[in-house]
């Protein structure tokens, strides 16, 4: 599908790095675990990735509809498989691994291998048990075939320092996203020196994932991108925020206060995130919890342009409501036009519903 589409290693030409290196646009894959807990194979709340084992049908198939919405990269299915977590982690790393491969292959797409904090960090805080985790996790990647690691959902800079300083053990790219706001890390470290630290210890790619919603997540970025340049420090950017508007969680740095489900983006939003990302200088964008298919698509639309074409999802959707103009009814012709959509302020369609939620404290 992509004109730079070439030989799928990390370290070869159109690598990861090699990509966007020369200006491409890399859209990345949505969310996993929220999007198969509402399909029914993954647990709420452990949030853990069995599934690949249990149901690999069911991963297989939203990677393919990720993949078919435009996605250059697929993640494994490994959040939160590491050996301090669930005890199945080698298999379920293995199987995961595989399957991202197989996909990938159809449609000339990079495998990223994804690790995210560990329990350890908080319950021991011991630097060699923490980075042992880790370790266990890529020596799992590293059997299998792919492009390039990621650790991503860290709340403390120090913890993802620690991942990268083991992940670039593997002679591979390494990306690192944290799940901060514009307040900074857990411990007040401010996102500009995240950033230092993260390439200071060998991350190729830094930017932010999840927690907050994309506008937000896309300042944060900024800010990191600030650090670096102020440090004389180089380094791609990217970025995979939650796919819900979080006006509440922005001052506390996370989504866990309120019923955010309820605040799904709609694609016309994510065509607006795409927007400012890209401007932001950010090239890898994607998304994380939230993000469905059809966000991917949106990116992928949105910045179809830059990229040079349109995904495989696309022609089965009217950019900008334009399959409306076959309409019968003249006031539903009437949204054929990307005026309409991005002027539209959507109600939540609860009488007496507040515009804002009241987190709860317990």
């Amino acid at each position: 599908w992509s004109p730079t589409t070439g030989p799928r290693t990390g370290t070869g030409p159109w690598g990861i790095l090699e990509r966007l290196d020369a200006g491409e646009v890399v859209v990345g894959d949505g969310g996993y675990v929220m999007q198969l807990e509402r399909r029914g194979y993954v647990t709420a709340g452990p949030w853990t990735p069995e599934a690949a084992v249990e149901h690999p049908e069911a991963v297989r198939q939203l990677h393919r509809e990720y993949l078919r919405a435009g996605a250059t990269v697929i993640q494994t299915f490994t959040f939160y498989c590491s050996e301090d977590k669930l005890e199945l982690n080698a298999q379920i790393n293995d199987a995961a691994c595989k399957m991202a491969r197989e996909v990938a292959d159809e449609g000339g797409a990079l495998v990223a291998g994804g690790v995210s904090q560990t329990p350890c960090y908080v319950q021991s805080h011991s630097e060699t048990e923490v980075k042992a985790i880790f370790k266990k996790q890529m020596d799992d990647f590293l059997k299998q075939d792919i492009d390039f690691l990621i650790v991503e959902y860290c709340e403390h800079v120090e913890e993802a320092v620690w991942a990268v300083e083991v992940l670039k053990t593997s002679g591979k790219t390494v990306a690192a996203t944290l799940c901060i706001a514009p307040q900074g890390d857990m411990h007040g470290v401010p996102p500009g020196e995240c950033a230092v630290r993260l390439v200071k210890a060998g991350a190729d790619i830094v930017g932010i994932n999840c927690h907050l919603d994309p506008l937000t997540c896309v300042e944060t970025v900024k800010l990191m991108k600030e650090g670096l340049e102020k440090a004389g420090l180089k380094a791609h950017l990217m970025i995979q925020p939650l796919g819900f508007h979080t006006p509440e969680n922005v001052e506390c740095g996370t989504h866990i206060l309120v019923p955010f489900k309820t605040r799904a983006m709609t694609r016309w939003d994510i065509h607006k995130y795409a927007r400012e990302a890209y401007n932001a200088g950010i090239r890898y964008i994607g998304g994380c919890c939230g993000f469905e298919p059809y966000h991917i698509r949106a990116i992928a639309e949105e910045l179809s342009a830059e990229r040079g074409f349109l995904p495989p999802a696309s022609e089965k959707h009217g950019l900008w409501g334009a399959a409306l103009e076959m309409h019968t009814k003249p006031w539903v012709r009437a949204r054929a036009r990307r005026e309409y959509w991005e002027k539209l302020l959507p109600a939540s369609g609860r009488p007496k519903c507040p515009s804002m939620a009241t987190p709860a404290t317990e």
